[in-house]
């Protein structure tokens, strides 16, 4: 009997270890194969299969080549994608409050923004959106950067965004900015950005300085005003139907290498921030101090008056974490 158990067992210990071998997952986002983010995710790639000998291994797919943001987050429930990384404006597709970083001068610095990285505000702002979109799990939260104006002018006062068509991403989020300044914001797939300021379809556009970087955006922009306005955070999303394709140790080990890739990423792109006006400048590009104050009284009215998906209590929570007071 005790020779029959074994030999069951090992059987068993055989088909649960064939039943996860081999597991390839679909690693897809926006970002061009320059930006860190698409570095990090080759790093995940690589240190998943390392550490599992194999049984995990991740396919990158980066520059949207498998969709845009919001059809990457339907990929994630559909099953056509495993992982992708996604702005948390995006996202507020399906749970609105978590996209109120996104809303221009929520954010007043970095060490605010990790403030509320790790926040109770943020954690159920994530266990909201993950019960939305069917069992998602928020992996990781990174730092996309602060965004800026790019165009063929200055900007250094809000009446210098006056009929300015400037390309914004497709969230609510991105419109509140351009339009308490006068501008008219036109929303544009990532894609789609170089092409459109190049052949004068938009005059201008707002990123962070990694991405204008990274897109290659100061070749048909001559002008950046660092109005800092939005500072982005990005997510790290996992489909559920992937978890259930490993084993709970391969999991743990997945989980924590895409939270140690966020934490890289947030590094490198803080320290890129210090140190790209100058490359820019180098490239000749005109790279523009700017007095944000009158940008935040511009803007300010318009955002707590305007039909915003989350409430005044969680604006004042938020308002209320520390940092760069």
């Amino acid at each position: 009997m005790k020779a029959v158990l074994s030999l069951a067992c090992a059987l068993a210990c055989t088909v649960s270890t064939q039943a996860f071998a081999d597991t390839t997952l679909k690693f897809a986002h926006v970002y061009e194969t320059g930006h860190p983010l698409h570095q990090g995710a080759l790093n995940v790639a690589e240190q998943i299969e390392e550490a599992t000998e194999g049984r995990v291994k991740i396919d990158v797919f980066p520059a949207s080549s498998l969709g845009e943001e919001l059809a990457l987050s339907e990929g994630l429930s559909l099953g056509t994608v495993d992982i992708i990384y996604t702005g948390i404006g995006f996202v507020s597709a399906y749970y609105a409050p978590i996209g109120m970083t996104d809303y221009p001068f929520t954010l007043r610095g970095i060490d605010h923004w990790q403030a509320f990285r790790e926040s109770d505000l943020l954690a159920g702002m994530k266990k909201e959106l993950g019960d939305a979109m069917g069992g998602v799990e928020v992996a990781a939260v990174s730092y996309y950067g602060a965004r800026h104006v790019t165009a063929n002018k200055p900007v250094l006062q809000p009446s210098d965004m006056d009929g300015l068509k400037i390309r914004v991403p497709n969230a609510p989020a991105y419109l509140i900015f351009p339009e308490a300044t006068g501008a008219n914001p036109t929303p544009m797939a990532f894609s789609e950005v170089y092409l459109g300021l190049q052949q004068g379809v938009v005059d201008a556009q707002e990123n962070p300085l990694t991405t204008i970087q990274a897109k290659k955006l100061y070749e048909v922009q001559s002008d950046i005003s660092l109005t800092g306005h939005i500072m982005n955070s990005t997510l790290t999303l996992v489909s559920p139907m992937a978890y259930s394709r490993m084993s709970d140790e391969d999991a743990d080990l997945l989980r924590g290498l895409l939270r140690d890739n966020a934490t890289t990423v947030t590094e490198q792109i803080v320290a890129a921030e210090g140190e790209l006006a100058d490359w820019f400048r180098d490239q000749g590009v005109n790279v523009h101090d700017v007095d944000r104050k009158p940008f935040i009284d511009a803007v300010t009215p318009v955002l707590l008056e305007s039909d915003v998906p989350f409430t005044r209590e969680q604006y004042d929570a938020l308002q209320a974490l520390p940092g760069n007071e």
